[in-house]
């Protein structure tokens, strides 16, 4: 019964009446509540985050817990929702957010509340701590973007969003790479034993300020200039505060499986899981490498190393075109890297390296893409915009320069990064990603609007799109997952990966993050020509017992908390002596 069920609810023609009979036929209890509770949700079928079959029902809320979950008993609520035959599930996990960047200036992370994303996990390149610094450059450094940057610790921002208001929980990893340039800063050097000594203790103050674990980018510098003994002190001190160690693994194209390797020998070594940031195969010259990262992953599972991934619904990665220039180039952070470009020499030995897609010691997006397949998605100059959604080819062919030429040149003109989007994936490896048991969702977005400074930059779609693309394509059309397995994936495994119990499932005494949705009709629309272009489908989004979306539409309610990991939650709020006196799901 349960394919066919399954089959059923995929295509919504299995009426309310039909999945209420077979509740109760199931021997559910059938009784009605006597109480009145704050909320309730009546009339929809029940996908409870386990990935167990689903059954028509109702969830009732008291306050920002859940009451109770299960079969229709017609229970009253101060406030009442008709699911109207629509999916209730727990609230969405991003589990790799760059909401950090929008929401000072937008609490409503619109982008991703109309997909049902009621927690953002973030932290890949973390707010805090700072020094003095570090401070002046975010705030120099700001595009579009803008506001003051008052804090200094990462507890303290995270604190600051939390007052401010904002809809969805936040919850944060520290960067391994933010306590690197606070000790050492952009520079291609190695901590000595008191520095690294520091960074250790950076660590700790952050995992004791409420960080879910330690992150970093590996690819970028700073952190690239971080060799694995560094990695494997700072992850053992977030693993004594209960943190895990998630990364931007070090290659995703060329040396994935040494990558990977090293993930797990940090995991190994420190005590702490591992969460590997966007799983993907870069380049088509690597597509065919899946089934032996798979396998290494799995592998290393069976052994007992707790391992798991996430990644976005979409064959393009966005990020700058520091990706396509050799590290070495950028020692000493934007500035330097700037300043070496405009020396005709260095310029000359950059461009060779842009050219050469397999160097052997740094990952070259532009060379795995190709420059037809590199395309400008945000500047900070005016002068520029215009050629948003333009690839570096055709800049370089309007200006009657090279595309290695082109790139550095719009890095100078426009003194940052540049934001861009390459094309680096094939859709069969996506489809395999998306249902492997132990991968989770990310968007590696900020939460937008299509409205005021945010339309003024081209995004890539998966901040619009990246969590009902997963339903729209993956499970309706290509039948590559179930509805309840889908669920379970931005649900109960990201919660279990992070050690937030409470969150991502549908349970008496968790949370009242709920989402409303319906699985036949929720899509995605953004495109690299038009990304900003909310998805559909999702109906009703609670947060913490609060309704943020309703029928639609934002509530403009300041819903969300600073969702907190083990060290600050903890009995006496402190780290443990040791990762092995914490416990793990995954």
């Amino acid at each position: 019964m349960g394919t066919v069920l399954n089959h059923c609810l995929r295509r919504s023609v299995l009426s309310l009446a039909v999945l209420a009979s077979l509740a109760v036929a199931s021997g559910m209890p059938a009784a009605a509540a006597s109480a009145v509770h704050d909320l309730v949700i009546h009339n929809g079928i029940i996908y409870d985050g386990s990935g167990a079959q689903p059954y028509a029902g109702e969830v009732a809320i008291d306050g920002d817990r859940i009451a109770y979950v299960g079969p229709l008993r017609h229970s009253k609520g101060k406030t009442e929702i008709d699911a109207k035959g629509q999916a209730i599930a727990p609230g969405f996990i991003n589990m790799l957010s760059h909401t950090d960047y929008s929401l000072p200036i937008d609490g409503r992370a619109l982008s991703d509340l109309k997909q049902g994303v009621t927690l953002e996990v973030l932290g890949e390149d973390s707010m805090g701590p700072l020094n003095p610094t570090m401070k002046r450059q975010l705030a120099e450094r700001q595009g579009d973007i803008k506001y003051p940057v008052t804090w200094t610790t990462l507890g303290e921002y995270m604190t600051m969003m939390e007052r401010k208001g904002v809809a969805p929980n936040l919850a944060t990893f520290v960067g391994a790479g933010a306590v690197r340039d606070h000790v050492l800063g952009e520079y291609d050097v190695q901590p000595n034993a008191e520095q690294l000594a520091t960074m250790r203790a950076l660590v700790r103050q952050s995992m004791e300020e409420g960080a879910l674990g330690l992150t970093t980018a590996l690819i970028y510098s700073p952190n690239a200039y971080a060799k694995t003994p560094e990695l494997i002190a700072l992850a053992e001190e977030s693993a004594k505060c209960g943190g895990i160690y998630s990364a931007h693994v070090r290659s995703e194209g060329d040396r994935i499986e040494a990558a990977v390797e090293e993930t797990i020998a940090i995991a190994k070594a420190s005590g702490a899981p591992a969460e590997i940031y966007h799983l993907k195969m870069s380049g088509g010259d690597n597509w065919g490498k899946l089934d032996k990262v798979i396998g290494m992953v799995e592998a290393a599972r069976a052994s007992g190393v707790r391992i798991t991934a996430d990644m976005y619904t979409y064959t393009a990665g966005a990020t700058g075109l520091d990706a396509a220039m050799p590290t070495w180039v950028q020692d000493g952070g934007l500035e330097a890297w700037i300043a070496h470009l405009r020396d005709p020499a260095v310029r000359a030995r950059v461009i060779a390296e842009m050219r050469n897609p397999h160097p052997a010691d740094w990952e070259n997006l532009y060379g795995a893409a190709g420059p037809e397949n590199t395309i400008l998605l945000g500047f900070k100059n005016a002068k520029l915009k215009s050629l948003v959604g333009k690839s570096v080819a055709q800049v370089a062919r309007e200006r009657g320069v090279s595309p290695e030429d082109a790139a550095i040149d719009l890095v100078i003109e426009d003194g940052s990064r540049v934001e861009i989007a390459y094309i680096l994936m094939n859709e069969a490896n996506v489809r395999r990603q998306v249902a492997l048991p132990w991968v989770s969702f990310g968007s590696d977005e900020a939460g937008y609007a299509p409205e005021g400074l945010f339309l003024q930059a081209g995004v890539h779609p998966r901040a619009y799109g990246n969590f009902a693309r997963l339903f729209a394509q993956y499970v309706r059309k290509d039948h590559a997952l179930s509805v309840e397995e889908a669920v379970r994936k931005l649900t109960t495994l990201p919660a279990d990966t992070l050690s937030l119990p409470e969150h991502g499932r549908l349970k008496s005494g968790a949370f009242a993050d709920v989402v409303v949705f319906d699985p036949a009709t929720i899509e995605d629309h953004a495109t690299f020509a038009k990304p900003h272009q909310f998805a559909t489908g999702v109906s009703h989004v609670v947060v913490n017992g609060r309704l943020a979306l309703r029928d639609g539409e934002a509530t403009g309610a300041a819903t969300g908390r600073f969702v907190r990991g083990r060290a600050a939650t903890s009995a006496g709020g402190a780290c443990k002596a040791n990762a092995s006196q914490w416990s793990w799901t995954n």
